[in-house]
């Protein structure tokens, strides 16, 4: 397993262990030059996502990484996007997530479903 796709499934665990909805993976080595993975997860309120990108940064600074922005979470914001290079992290309003459907989007990337319970790694079969 690669550094960024280690990176990109703890951030994904630590997403959905602090109950952000519909936690993805998404393996775009191949498909886009400029990054390896996105992490997708949605919040529940704009005061959900600061705590999930907290959580996030937290974990960054413990394994000593350095993400190359630090989004901060206005009231009105409904996306915040964490650019650490190789993992590229989106945190979503729900009403984003279904709006852009980055899913849809990348469709011809891998994608994997992450579930708090024991962080499992399930392919979503598209």
């Amino acid at each position: 397993m690669s550094n960024s796709q280690s990176l990109a499934f703890a951030i994904a665990s630590i997403l959905a262990e602090h109950k952000a909805l519909d936690v993805q993976v998404l393996d775009l080595r191949g498909i886009a030059g400029w990054t390896d993975f996105f992490v997708l997860g949605s919040s529940t309120s704009i005061t959900h996502m600061r705590g999930l990108s907290r959580f996030i940064e937290e974990y960054l600074d413990l394994e000593k990484i350095s993400a190359l922005n630090h989004p901060v979470a206005n009231e009105d914001e409904s996306w915040l996007l964490m650019d650490i290079g190789d993992v590229v992290v989106h945190l979503m309003g729900k009403e984003a997530r279904s709006f852009y459907e980055l899913e849809k989007l990348w469709y011809k990337a891998k994608a994997y479903s992450i579930n708090a319970e024991g962080s499992g790694q399930t392919p979503t079969g598209r």
